[in-house]
């Protein structure tokens, strides 16, 4: 009997971020969409909010704004957010926590935030991204709010890689967000290579390197978002680092990350990936329809207030 193996993806490009403004002034990290780069299939959008230290009373947010036609999914790493919407719903976003917001046929919504936090400032950092499949545009509108101790966790057998799994399946553990189409949201944390006592040329040896290897489906679009520190990746260990997003071929069904062994710090990544959707995308603001005239008919149905508003 044989065993057939897996092969590594090798990287197809290395994508910069840009630093743009949203909502009140929110200074985001952007890699995609830009003027050179507009999406990668399922996805249409992915922020980096922060880290910033945010001063008391100076805190920004996206206040009353529409949305049709995706969802959003929002991750918080540090600080405080709260949100309203047009269907009544509201709730508080902590540190860890995750909201899958499916936008569908149309809400409008606020995210500032949380009161005390805005108060009393501290430290904010968070990440969204988005996308829906046509037969999805027009759903009703719905939540997936998932507070963090309620996230699945996991690691490896020495505890130098682990990952949180938000959507799909890592190291054995399986989301518990239901996504209406497969998705791959993964936050792996790779330690730095543990020291030898030995010592080579006055130097001190690097005893390992962290290592994740992540089984990715052939037919799915994959990427990774470097949130902190300087990694290898893929076949051919290319390096990137910090802001930086690394995409890879459909060359292969495993993606392997590795903390380079002359890591000073653990490295923090995003790996995200899903079955690309192949239909016509047209964007306008907070609107991301399949035509022209679905986005003139969220205009009108916007400004005659047929998808509601806050008044709460």
């Amino acid at each position: 009997m044989t065993t057939q193996t897996r092969t590594i993806r090798t990287v197809a490009g290395i994508i910069n971020s840009v630093q743009t403004l949203e909502g009140e002034g929110m200074l985001v990290r952007r890699p995609f969409p830009k003027s050179t780069f507009s999406d990668f299939d399922p996805f249409l959008l992915l922020d980096e909010l922060g880290p910033i230290d945010v001063e008391p009373g100076r805190a920004k947010g996206a206040p009353d704004h529409p949305h049709r036609g995706f969802e959003t999914v929002s991750y918080i790493l540090e600080g405080r957010l709260e949100h309203k919407d047009s269907q009544g719903h509201a709730g508080k976003l902590n540190s860890g926590d995750v909201q899958w917001m499916t936008a569908g046929s149309g809400v409008v919504h606020s995210e500032m935030p949380e009161r005390e936090f805005a108060n009393l400032g501290g430290r904010l950092h968070g990440l969204q991204w988005l996308n829906l499949p046509r037969h999805d545009k027009m759903i009703k509108p719905r939540y997936q709010e998932i507070p963090a101790q309620q996230i699945s966790t996991a690691q490896n057998f020495d505890g130098s890689v682990s990952v949180k799994v938000i959507a799909g399946e890592a190291l054995g553990a399986s989301a518990v967000i239901k996504t209406g189409t497969p998705i791959m949201y993964l936050h792996f944390t790779l330690q730095r290579s543990a020291m030898s006592a030995a010592t080579r040329n006055g130097r001190a040896i690097r005893e390992a390197v962290a290592i994740a290897v992540q089984p990715v489906p052939k037919e799915y679009n994959a990427f990774i978002y470097v949130l902190d520190g300087e990694g290898l990746f893929g076949a051919g260990e290319e390096r990137a680092g910090d802001g930086q997003m690394v995409i890879f071929a459909q060359d292969g069904e495993e993606v392997v990350i590795k903390n380079s062994a002359d890591a000073e710090s653990p490295l923090y990544v995003l790996l995200i990936a899903g079955v690309p959707l192949n239909e016509p995308v047209v964007r306008y603001g907070p609107f991301v329809i399949n035509t022209e005239a679905e986005i003139v008919q969220a205009i009108d149905d916007y400004r005659n207030e047929r998808m509601g508003s806050i008044d709460f």
